[in-house]
């Protein structure tokens, strides 16, 4: 697997994992791909396809121009 598939796919668990846990709650606003690429050292395209991966899980959703938000699960 290559190296950036494997980021994004770990950074889309770990978000998942804080959705899960509940750590973060339907609604609740993510942080920007900014600081996501800052904080795990990846492109902005690595964690669009983060984000892309948990739409594609119904676990966000986004707001032009506001950001990405948790989806209400179950």
């Amino acid at each position: 697997m290559p190296y950036e598939q494997a980021e994004y796919r770990r950074i889309a668990d770990g978000i998942a994992g804080q959705i899960k846990s509940g750590e973060l709650k339907a609604h609740d606003k993510l942080p920007s791909t900014a600081e996501l690429a800052d904080k795990n050292h990846v492109s902005l395209a690595t964690i669009n396809r983060a984000f892309g991966l948990l739409h594609d899980r119904g676990l966000v959703y986004g707001k032009q121009g506001k950001g990405v938000f948790v989806a209400e699960t179950g």
